[in-house]
């Protein structure tokens, strides 16, 4: 094969988020001519490094943050684009909500799986023979049900369900919302969280996406977003929108890695497979308020115990957001998600900074606040919320169309991984993984003309 197997072939690719940067990348590679589109007026989507608004040019993540030990897709990206990345959170994660005797205290995370019900394991178990599978019966029980109302059938009491409201911060869900098979696929792999090691980029997980973009050689259109795609003899031809004003463009393949949040509201010609399209319209996206709060001392850092911490508080999870940084001042970062959001929102509506500040003494005694941003995800235009979760009324037959081909149409973005939906690093293999199929679908077609 040439080392340029795709040389002659142009793609689009719809969304400058690291899915369809990974995409870009990895097509240039093998020679074709890409042209990225993108709604914003910068690339990195979801992978947003706040870099205003502090003081001692410090800054912190507004979206994707952890990038965890085995995230190999994500630090070998960092490594290609000679990005620095150091670890963080060295403690882990613990836990701030009500103890047994019904006091709120800082606790550690492995009181959840002390009181876990035993059925638990069980339906984990099953889970891990049918290979993780999502078109099987033992996927369709677990997928029918809310957390919250398995743990009412099988008893599971008052701790246990704040223990997994706990957890909205990582699902961006309420156990009520969510799905038990979501919450069954993360214990099938999270079987010690103490093993976990994370780390971040240490100039901002945005220079990923940045890095990325300065390398590639094909046409980058910000703000310009994707109306409509038509497929007809053996081509497509997309409509899209700058300033207002509509124009069309031809090309051999599209990649798209909007997320479904808004690649729903593009038009496809002819239409998508029934299933696929149900698919794409009822997965849901979490609600997740991101606030950034920066003190002029760290009084969160305590020697031997976590500087992050899950909760079921309003205020939702939050941990140190710049520690790579080493100075006197520093950010706390808040990951409202699900119900926490809404509720953080009305803490800072309702009493401002002050409000959120006098709810961490639990941490020490809080410093003065120097800095301030809050994002809000749900009210993005272009994310409609933080990721991807999947609700009871989601079909588990339905996963696997959501990274499907359609015709020359390929999809990417992290609700497309199986491994690794909700990170980085399941946007970046998505991306490369649409990308290689354009390459075997173009070895196919070479093998057929023989």
């Amino acid at each position: 094969m040439s080392q340029r197997p795709l040389r002659g072939i142009s793609v689009v690719v719809a969304g400058a988020g690291m899915a369809g940067l990974s995409a870009a990348r990895a097509l240039e590679a093998d020679g074709a001519t890409v042209t990225i589109v993108e709604a914003r007026d910068r690339v990195g989507g979801r992978v947003w490094t706040i870099r205003d608004g502090f003081a001692g040019r410090q800054h912190a993540e507004a979206g994707g943050d952890l990038i965890e030990s085995d995230h190999h897709a994500t630090l070998n990206l960092a490594r290609a684009l000679k990005l620095e990345t150091t670890p963080i959170l060295d403690d882990g994660f613990g836990y701030y909500g009500r103890s047994a005797g019904g006091r709120l205290a800082i606790q550690t995370i492995g009181g959840m799986f002390r009181l876990m019900p035993r059925s638990f394991g069980d339906l984990v178990q099953a889970y891990k023979l049918a290979e993780r599978r999502w078109d099987g019966p033992i996927a369709q029980r677990l997928a029918s049900q809310s957390v919250a109302d398995w743990l009412a059938r099988e008893h599971g009491g008052r701790e246990i369900l704040e223990r997994f409201r706990g957890m909205r911060g990582l699902m961006l869900a309420d156990p009520e919302d969510l799905s038990l098979i979501a919450m069954v696929d993360l214990f099938a792999d999270w079987e010690d969280p103490g093993d976990i090691e994370s780390c971040r980029v240490r100039t901002g997980n945005d220079r990923l996406a940045t890095e990325t973009a300065k390398r590639l050689r094909g046409e980058l259109l910000l703000d310009t977003v994707l109306r409509r795609v038509r497929q007809d003899n053996g081509k497509c031809t997309l409509t899209i929108e700058r300033q207002g004003a509509l124009s069309e463009m031809d090309a051999h393949y599209v990649i798209a890695s909007l997320p479904a949040s808004t690649l729903r509201d593009v038009v496809f010609e002819p239409s998508m497979p029934d299933l696929q399209r149900d698919a794409i319209a009822n997965l849901r996206y979490g609600r997740v308020t991101r606030l950034l709060l920066q003190f002029d001392r760290r009084f969160w850092t305590k020697t031997g115990r976590p500087k992050a911490f899950g909760s079921d508080q309003p205020f939702g999870a939050l941990w140190d957001g710049n520690e790579q940084q080493h100075s006197r001042a520093g950010i706390l970062s808040f990951l409202a998600g699900g119900g926490a959001s809404p509720e953080l929102q009305q803490i800072l509506s309702n009493e401002g900074t002050d409000g959120v500040v006098k709810r961490l003494t639990w941490l020490g005694t809080p410093a003065h606040v120097i800095g301030t941003r809050t994002i809000t995800w749900e009210n993005d235009p272009w994310a409609r919320g933080g990721y991807a979760y999947f609700d009871p009324a989601f079909k588990s037959a339905w996963r696997d169309w959501l990274a499907r081909p359609f015709g020359r149409v390929l999809f990417a973005g992290e609700h497309t991984s199986n491994r690794w939906q909700g990170y980085i690093n399941g946007a970046i293999e998505s991306g490369q993984r649409a990308a290689a199929e354009i390459l075997s679908m173009q070895a196919i077609s070479a093998i057929g003309t023989r």
